[in-house]
């Protein structure tokens, strides 16, 4: 029984030491703790051998031993006798013992000799099997036998052990404290996971089919119950517990969306919610340009209909005093905030002209513009005007256009157009298209009249200059100078807000009444700046305003053309494994189009989205700044890019499965140094909602933090292995790709 005990106690020891080489833990200590488990064992059985030796000479004579006849008058004789024999016997004892120590674990207290004599003068073999004490001597050589062979595969094995770390795995061993301490807290980690047992090593639940729309802080029933009314119901509102820690699940037909640019024109129905009636009676310019076929939605930009985008764009540029769309860039247009974009069509044409357009439109429970935007695989991001400030920081875009959005701009006196003039570059435009704006229905039509009225003077006092008014569009320009502000009338338009007022890194505050944006360095007229793609690389005096040098800047464009090239060759043996190919030849690399949409949370300077574009990959960046973080936002929107603020202890403003891959580099240490305002699973099942299936997760941080993380990609059924960086070791990436879960028909 101490055998079996031993070795499959040993086996298991082994098995646990073979996983634990990818650990790379603190060898020493295990190599330690082996021989003392041996030696352990070895105690066990001296003291197992001892009671059995006790036991032994508690039992009668066995047969072939001679009896004593005992009698009276020998009784002294035979003491003395025995008394001589005894202390011989345990004098030749204690010299072999001492002569011969390792012999002595085959002896059973008494020296072995070749023969045992009997009364008869004959030898008597110990190992005939035939006599009890014979089969017990036979007992206890084959146990320590066996013993002394389990010492030695211990030992050799242990020996083998070391020796296969100390070659195969040379080159991964840490060698300094530091990298050992990170290395043991993180196997503690998984130990410590596992010892919670299965309550907390469960996999997370799918969610219920109704939420495989879910967003998080946008609760219209629960916003009416709370009071909000004339719009503000479609605020977003992040209540305490509102997030539900599970994985949201795709609708019953789900495809994977089609290409770029194929999937710009048309997508599967199934895979957003909305209804046949919803296409035909929306009002939408754009919105009237979809065909509903059996299982798809087809967009036509190059419509032959009156109100065809190609068209609109060329009247608007014409407008501006342009020669078509194209000219755009040379004007200094580079990102257009398209308020209410109906799905999209308006930025889907100008995207081949290299102009930036995002998308902003409220929650919507079907029909969802931001959801079919965003699968179409253009820039869309849930946003209201209703009571509170854009998370945009002041001056940040080229142009806002608002195509029948369905906000009533002389509504709550004009804070909504004080937020155009925020969020608005001087020099930049801002164009409206109403059925408002007709001046023959205006005039038969006083309300409407009176409406058009308020917001043509309302513009001018924010010292707008009306360019131009065609049928239902109007375009108009923001003053490129400050002294226009101190030459109004006073009393005759909205103040200028004060240093307190003017924040430049709005997050939800609530509209202002007075005008922003003017205490910020940042004012620079868009016909000064350099055209886009030179915009992306800022100079000198630009980089200055946010405390950075041009050599930072570049080296941040150069690590990051590297790192986008590793990525590529990462993702591409998990994608095209399955391909078959010659042997020896390389894994090809993935698609140019592989990738569409990208969201980075955090962006820093937007080296990432300079080096997917530098590399022509066709990919758009939803580049974040942590609210946590530096606030670098304005650096990446002068860049021609787009981004957003946003706090990661919270859902993000977009519909679940619109984005294909999200990076992450130093978020998690981030939040580290945070204390952890939200657990690591929070945001990791917040990364999960947005990403599409079969989407991908890239995480680049310090190496506890990997492992860490590592373990809960197991909660989230994600695909996932970690790699290390030979340029840095104390850094790791985790490479993550979400399953294609169907959901089963009820």
């Amino acid at each position: 029984m101490v055998i079996t005990i031993i070795y499959e106690e040993f086996l298991f020891f082994h098995e646990l030491s073979r996983d634990w080489i990818d650990r790379k833990v603190v060898y020493s200590t295990l190599l330690l703790y082996r021989r003392q488990l041996v030696l352990r064992y070895l105690s066990i059985s001296s003291s197992v051998l001892t009671s059995k030796k006790v036991i032994k000479m508690s039992r009668p004579l066995h047969r072939g031993v001679p009896a004593i006849r005992v009698t009276s008058s020998s009784n002294g004789l035979l003491d003395s006798q025995v008394k001589e024999q005894i202390e011989k016997e345990e004098l030749d004892r204690n010299q072999s013992s001492h002569r011969f120590p390792f012999w002595s674990l085959f002896s059973d207290n008494s020296p072995l000799t070749k023969y045992d004599a009997t009364d008869n003068g004959f030898a008597s073999d110990p190992f005939i099997v035939g006599t009890p004490r014979s089969r017990h001597r036979l007992t206890i050589l084959l146990l320590k036998s066996s013993l002394v062979v389990i010492v030695i595969l211990a030992l050799t094995g242990s020996f083998w052990w070391t020796l296969s770390i100390s070659t195969s795995s040379r080159g991964h061993i840490f060698h300094s404290s530091r990298r050992l301490q990170e290395q043991l807290v993180s196997d503690l980690w998984d130990i410590g996971e596992l010892s919670f047992g299965t309550s907390r090593m469960k996999e997370i639940e799918f969610c219920p089919g109704e939420l495989e729309n879910y967003i998080p802080c946008f609760n219209v029933s629960e916003n009416l119950d709370s009071g909000f009314s004339d719009g503000n119901e479609y605020d977003r509102v992040c209540r305490q517990g509102s997030r539900q820690n599970c994985l949201v699940l795709p609708p019953m037909n789900y495809k994977i969306p089609l290409r770029w640019p194929t999937g710009r024109d048309i997508i599967w129905v199934a895979n957003v919610k909305i209804t046949g009636q919803e296409v035909f009676t929306s009002g939408s310019l754009t919105k009237r340009m979809m065909m509903l076929e059996e299982e798809q939605i087809s967009f036509r930009s190059a419509s032959l209909m009156f109100d065809g985008v190609e068209d609109y764009s060329h009247q608007i540029a014409e407008m501006i005093g342009l020669r078509n769309e194209s000219n755009f860039i040379q004007a200094g247009i580079r990102t257009i905030l398209d308020i209410g974009c109906g799905y999209g069509s308006f930025g889907a044409h100008l995207f081949s002209e290299q102009i930036l357009t995002i998308c902003i439109a409220n929650y919507e429970s079907s029909g969802s513009q931001v959801q079919l935007t965003l699968e179409r695989g253009l820039p869309a991001m849930i946003g209201s005007f209703s009571s509170k400030q854009l998370p945009y920081p002041s001056l940040s875009f080229d142009l806002l256009h608002c195509a029948r959005c369905g906000i009533d701009w002389d509504k709550n006196d004009g804070s909504f157009l004080i937020e155009v003039d925020r969020v608005l570059r001087p020099g930049g435009y801002f164009v409206w298209t109403s059925p408002l704006i007709n001046v023959q229905s205006s005039l038969r039509n006083k309300e409407k009249q009176k409406r058009w009225n308020f917001v043509r003077d309302f513009a001018e006092n924010l010292c707008w200059e009306l360019m131009s008014q065609q049928d239902e569009t109007v375009v108009w320009k923001k003053t490129s100078k400050k002294t226009c502000y101190n030459s109004r009338i006073s009393g005759s338009g909205p103040s200028i807000c004060s240093k307190v007022q003017d924040v430049e890194f709005p997050y939800y505050r609530p509209l202002q009444n007075c005008i922003g944006g003017m205490h910020s360095r940042r004012w620079v007229p868009i016909e000064e700046r350099a055209t886009w793609p030179s915009r992306s690389n800022l100079n000198p005096s630009e980089l200055a305003l946010y405390g950075l040098h041009l050599d930072e800047l570049n080296e941040d464009t150069a690590n990051y053309r590297i790192i986008v090239r590793n990525y590529w060759s990462l993702l591409s043996p998990l994608i095209f494994s399955d391909h078959p190919k010659r042997p020896g030849d390389e894994d090809p690399s993935p698609p140019y189009n592989m990738l569409r949409n990208v969201l980075d949370m955090n962006a820093r300077y937007g080296g990432l989205n300079a080096a997917l574009l530098e590399a022509r990959k066709s990919v758009w960046v939803m580049n974040v700044v942590p609210t946590t973080g530096p606030k670098y936002l304005p650096l990446i929107l002068d860049r021609g890019y787009f981004g957003v603020l946003h706090d990661w202890c919270e859902a993000f403003p977009t519909y679940p499965r619109t984005y294909d891959m999200v990076h992450a580099e130093g978020l998690l240490s981030l939040e580290s140094s945070q204390h952890w305002r939200c657990t690591m699973l929070d945001i990791f099942t917040e990364i999960d909602r947005m990403l599409r299936p079969e989407g991908w997760i890239i995480i680049r941080d310090a190496a506890l933090l990997i492992d860490s993380a590592r373990v809960l990609t197991r909660r989230l059924k994600w695909e996932a292995r970690v790699i290390e960086i030979e340029s840095n070791n104390d850094e790791r990436l985790l490479i993550c790709q979400k399953p294609f879960f169907k959901r089963q028909p009820s």
